[in-house]
C-alpha cells in the first residue's frame, strides 16, 4: 500500500465520503488511489476557489467535512478566499495539498512555494507529511481537528513521494472532543441579568440559531422581556414556519447604531459583540453603546443549545409555543424590488429548500419578507470575501440530499466562481440560481459614499459592469446550466416555479 492509498483508506474509515477537487501533477497518486479504491464520491471543480468555497457549503449542510484536493501552493492560494469564509462560518474541511517530492524541494522548482506559510492563515490544524507511512495517521488527525466544535479547517500538505511510497499504514478514527456546556455559574449570572436588568438583548450566532436552540432561546425572551437578534452573517439559520422571525444586525454602520442603540446588556450565543465590518472616519468600531456591558453565555465551541435549555430551567421558563410567523405571503408582480422578489421567493420556495445567499447590497431587506415562508435553511457569506455564493450553494446541494438549493446572487460577485454552474451542470444538482444582474458593484457604491470620497468618471469605471454587459444566458448555456432572463416579478416567479418542478440547475437573470 502506497501513501495515496492509505490517505484515502483513512479518510474514508474516519467518514470523509466526498472530495472537491481540482487536482495537477503532483496529485496524481492521490488521483489513482481514489480510481482504486470504491466510497468517495468525487467532484471536479474547474478553480480551486471554488473547489474550497463546495467544501464549505456542504459542511454547512452535511455537518461532516468534505477533503479537498489541491495542487501545491498555488492551487491553495487560489483557494485560500472561500477558505477564509469557510473559516468565519467555522466551517469544518480536510484540505489535501499536494507539493513537490521531499528530496525535490531543495531544487525550487517553478511550483515550489511557502505551502505552510499560505496555508497557516485560514487553518486551525496543519501538518506536513514527510514519510509514507505517516500519512494515514496525519489524515485521522486532520479529520478529528477539522470534526472538533465548532467545526475547523485542518491543511495537510502532502509531497508527491509520500504519496507514491510504500508503506502507507490505515489509520483508525481518533476520538472527537464533545462540545462542553456552559459553566453552571456562567448559567446562573448570565440567568440573574435577564431578569434584573433593563434593555437586555440575547445576541444568537452559530448553532444558537438552529431550532432547537431557538426554542429555548424564545422561552427565556418570553419569560423575561428580553429581546433577540442573530449575527450580521450566519453560516446557516434555520427559518420559516416554526421558528423564529429573527432580524439579524443590519450591515450598514448608521443603521446597526440606531438598532442597538438602547441596548445596556448583550448576552453573547455563539456569538461576537457587534462591531463594523470596515472603520468609517468619525464612525466607532463597536456598534452597541460603550457603556453596555457584554456576557458571553456560550464561546463558538460550546453547546448552545445545552446552555439555553440549562438557562430556561434556571429561570423556570415554561415551554411555549414558537411565535405564528403569519399568513405564507403573496407572490408580488411588476416592476423587480428587493421586498418584491423575497416575497415572491416566500410564496413559492418548496419546503425545506436551502437558500445560499450572496445578495449582497440588494438582499439587505429579505428577511422580514421571508419570515412567514416555509421551514428552510439560510446561509450566508461570513468573511466577506465575494465569490462565496455560487460554490456554496454547488457544495449544499451535495450534502443536503436532494434539497432544492436556491442561490440568490449578485452578479459582480458571481464572475469570481462562475466555474460552478459547470459543477452544477456535470453533477444534475438542484441549484436554482438568481442572478441579480445590476450590472454594478452596488455596493461599492456605498462604501466610496460612506468614507467620504468624491467619485469621478475613473472611479465609477471601475464600479461598473456594463461596457459590454455580461451575457449570463449565453454564459450560463456555455457551462451546460439552462437560462432565461426576466424583467419583471411576474418572469421571474414563474420561471423560478418551473425549474423548482424539474431536476437539474436552472438559472434566472433577473434584470434590476
Amino acid at each position: 500500500m502506497n501513501g495515496a492509498e492509505s490517505l484515502v483508506h483513512t479518510l474514508l474509515g474516519c467518514g470523509v465520503e466526498v472530495c472537491f477537487a481540482n487536482p495537477g501533477t503532483s496529485e496524481m497518486h492521490f488521483v489513482a488511489a481514489l480510481d482504486r479504491i470504491p466510497g468517495m464520491k468525487c467532484v471536479l471543480g474547474l478553480q480551486e476557489n471554488v473547489v474550497t468555497g463546495m467544501a464549505d457549503g456542504y459542511w454547512r449542510m452535511a455537518g461532516k467535512p468534505a477533503a479537498t484536493l489541491l495542487h501545491c501552493g498555488p492551487g491553495l492560494a487560489n483557494g485560500l478566499a472561500n477558505l477564509h469564509n469557510a473559516r468565519r462560518a467555522r466551517s469544518g474541511i480536510v484540505n489535501c495539498v499536494g507539493d513537490q517530492a521531499t528530496y525535490h524541494r531543495p531544487f525550487d522548482a517553478p511550483l515550489t512555494a511557502d505551502t505552510e506559510g499560505w496555508a497557516r492563515g485560514v487553518s486551525q490544524w496543519m501538518r506536513t507529511s514527510t514519510r509514507a507511512a505517516d500519512v494515514g495517521a496525519d489524515a485521522a488527525a486532520a479529520v478529528q481537528a477539522a470534526l472538533t466544535s465548532p467545526g475547523q479547517i485542518a491543511t495537510m500538505i502532502l509531497p508527491s513521494d509520500t504519496c507514491w511510497d510504500e508503506g502507507g499504514v490505515v489509520a483508525q478514527p481518533l476520538a472527537v472532543p464533545q462540545a462542553q456546556p456552559a459553566d453552571p455559574h456562567t448559567v446562573r449570572n448570565v440567568a440573574r441579568i435577564l431578569r434584573e436588568k433593563k434593555n437586555v438583548l440575547i445576541l444568537l450566532g452559530g448553532k444558537a440559531l438552529r431550532e432547537g436552540a431557538q426554542a429555548f432561546a424564545w422561552r427565556a425572551s418570553q419569560a423575561t422581556g428580553v429581546k433577540l437578534m442573530a449575527e450580521g452573517s450566519n453560516g446557516r439559520m434555520q427559518r420559516g414556519q416554526g421558528r423564529l422571525p429573527l432580524e439579524r444586525v443590519p450591515y450598514p454602520a448608521d443603521q446597526a447604531i440606531k438598532a442597538l442603540s438602547w441596548v445596556e446588556h448583550v448576552v453573547l450565543v455563539n456569538a461576537r459583540a457587534p462591531i463594523g465590518f470596515f472603520a468609517y472616519p468619525g464612525v466607532p468600531s463597536r456598534h452597541y453603546p460603550e457603556t453596555a456591558q457584554v456576557h458571553v453565555l456560550t464561546r463558538f465551541e460550546q453547546d448552545a443549545e445545552a446552555a439555553l435549555r440549562a438557562l430556561c430551567e434556571e429561570l423556570n421558563a415554561p415551554a411555549i409555543p414558537m411565535p405564528d410567523a403569519g399568513p405564507r405571503p403573496e407572490r408580488a408582480r411588476g416592476a423587480p424590488s428587493p421586498e418584491g422578489l423575497a416575497r415572491t421567493l416566500a410564496a413559492l420556495m418548496p419546503e425545506d429548500a436551502i437558500i445560499a445567499d450572496e445578495s449582497v447590497s440588494y438582499g439587505r431587506g429579505f428577511f422580514p419578507e421571508t419570515f412567514a415562508a416555509p421551514k428552510h435553511d439560510w446561509m450566508q457569506v461570513c468573511g466577506g470575501a465575494i465569490g462565496g455564493g455560487m460554490p456554496q450553494a454547488t457544495g449544499a446541494a451535495i450534502g443536503g440530499g436532494g434539497r432544492r438549493v436556491i442561490n440568490l446572487q449578485a452578479d459582480g460577485s458571481a464572475m469570481y466562481t462562475v466555474q460552478s454552474l459547470w459543477t452544477q451542470a456535470r453533477e444534475k444538482l438542484p441549484v436554482t440560481t438568481v442572478l441579480l444582474s445590476n450590472r454594478k458593484y452596488q455596493i461599492l457604491l456605498g462604501e466610496y459614499q460612506n468614507v467620504g470620497a468624491n467619485p469621478g468618471r475613473t472611479a465609477m469605471d471601475m464600479l461598473d459592469l456594463g461596457n459590454p454587459d455580461i451575457g449570463w444566458v449565453k454564459m450560463a448555456g456555455a457551462m451546460g446550466v439552462e437560462a432565461a432572463q426576466a424583467t419583471t416579478l411576474d418572469q421571474v416567479g414563474d420561471l423560478m416555479a418551473q425549474s423548482f418542478a424539474r431536476p437539474g440547475p436552472f438559472l434566472i437573470e433577473l434584470v434590476i
